[in-house]
């Protein structure tokens, strides 16, 4: 399958399965925002990400615990996202603000994948 779809399918997935989950975590700190001495969660990605970026001598698959980013994906496929807490008050703007650029980085991995099965179905009609 890997022929036919390459490996920007899986990661476009796993970004959606990330995306899905970070607005599960935010909403449920804007949920809790008056509950006394809730502190709101994250979910760990970006740092992972900036570590793989700012390794500049060498530029490899591998995130900062030494795996594969493949090896990361779990036996379903889906990556294992760590929920931490922020360590600060629950401010109503700094959430919608995060809920708002995760909905738009949702929007573009569903649009990534709409033309990728696009440019297949492209491929496909033309091949008859």
């Amino acid at each position: 399958m890997d022929a036919l779809f390459g490996k920007t399918i899986e990661m476009l997935s796993a970004v959606l399965d990330f995306r899905s989950e970070r607005h599960k975590v935010i909403a449920s700190n804007i949920a809790n925002i008056d509950t006394p001495n809730y502190r709101p969660k994250d979910i760990v990605f970006k740092e992972e990400l900036e570590a793989i970026v700012s390794n500049k001598d060498r530029i490899t698959m591998t995130g900062s615990r030494g795996r594969r980013i493949s090896e990361q994906l779990g036996p379903s496929g889906r990556a294992d996202f760590e929920v931490i807490d922020s360590g600060e008050r629950v401010s109503l703007d700094s959430e919608m603000a995060k809920l708002t650029e995760n909905n738009l980085m949702h929007n573009l991995a569903v649009e990534l994948l709409a033309r990728k099965f696009r440019s297949l179905n492209t491929v496909l009609r033309e091949a008859k």
